[in-house]
């Protein structure tokens, strides 16, 4: 069994105190807090919880979860791994380069931190990577996202389309809309409220000549009239969706429904027929896996995702900010130290 301290106690770090108690053989937790109204709050959901950094220490973690808010993950992450404690960050590693610089210094230094960026584990994802991984849409070139935002984007196209350690150039354009809200994190939304709300466009060109386009807008996460879709294509195929279609050894077209691709100790039969809808549900799955892998991380050091590409990946969006700040012009990436 896994034992670790959540850092926070907002909306992402709720998911961990659910993941605990759904599996009680796997894990136990306790949440730090910033104030007894917050721990009154997490006691009432039934999770440990306290404001004392002591209690927290004579819990025993096995490793600390940082899930506070994203200007302060950095920083709560040095204290505890300077601690000794191997560390779990919620996503994003930093918002700023010179947080992403600090925590690749960190690291350097032997600290034990990883990054949760959990999307490639969603099991419809991970049953898509898993056939381009076999080769089945051939060499993939092009990617269409409109998924997820900046970060999870940029760690889902790394793998969609194999270019891990590529330069890129961007280009972005920034669009508002008036839209009817449908849903929220905390529920259906009847009334007809209206918003205004942004969607950025961004091309993506890649050093190797492949190409990526991003089409999201964060209203997709919660809206029942805003869908999200994916689309990779290869010279022998693409994957489209949850669905894939490839040529066999004779050159005819084979088509095929992905089947969500799921870890052997989480197996979750509700979630073998889920499409590309994704979920709380879902979410909560692939960060469960995460929590599981950091047993091998504490014993061997391999980490559940590399902080090289966690750090790429916050990279990225700063970058896209910048695009999408100076639209219609072309803005090239830098080499970084890590």
């Amino acid at each position: 069994m896994l034992s670790f301290v959540v850092v926070g106690s907002g909306y992402r770090a709720q998911f961990y105190g659910r993941i605990a108690k759904k599996h009680p053989e796997l894990f136990r937790a306790m949440f730090l807090c910033r104030s007894q109204a917050k721990v009154d709050f997490m006691q009432e959901m039934g999770m440990q919880a306290t404001t004392s950094l002591a209690a927290c220490e004579q819990f025993q973690p096995d490793f600390i979860v940082v899930a506070a808010t994203k200007k302060d993950l950095g920083e709560i992450a040095a204290v505890w791994a300077d601690k000794g404690y191997p560390v779990a960050m919620e996503t994003p590693a930093g918002i700023s380069l010179a947080q992403l610089e600090a925590l690749h210094a960190l690291h350097e230094k032997s600290a034990r931190i990883t990054v949760f960026e959990q999307y490639h584990r969603y099991p419809i994802l991970a049953a898509g990577l898993h056939e381009l991984t076999l080769g089945r849409i051939g060499n993939p070139s092009s990617a269409y996202i409109s998924l997820a935002h900046e970060y999870h984007a940029a760690s889902l196209l790394r793998r969609m389309l194999d270019t891990l350690g590529e330069g890129y150039s961007m280009i972005g354009t920034r669009s508002k809309n008036t839209v009817v809200e449908t849903d929220s994190r905390y529920g259906r939304i009847l009334d007809g409220r209206t918003s205004v709300r942004q969607r950025d466009v961004v091309t993506i060109c890649y050093e190797s000549g492949k190409m990526a386009l991003y089409d999201f807008s964060g209203l997709q996460y919660h809206s029942l009239i805003r869908s999200r879709h994916l689309i990779v294509r290869g010279d022998k195929g693409e994957w489209n969706d949850d669905h894939i279609v490839f040529l066999d050894e004779n050159n005819n077209p084979v088509h095929k429904k992905l089947v969500p691709l799921q870890h052997p100790v989480l197996e979750v039969p509700d979630l073998l027929e889920t499409g590309l809808t994704l979920d709380n549900d879902q979410d909560e799955y692939a960060i469960a896996t995460m929590l599981l892998d950091m047993g091998e991380f504490i014993d061997t050091g391999k980490e559940p995702y590399p902080l090289g590409e966690a750090l790429d990946d916050a990279y990225f969006a700063v970058f896209m900010k910048e695009a999408l700040e100076c639209p219609g012009k072309t803005i090239a990436s830098k080499k970084m130290p890590w």
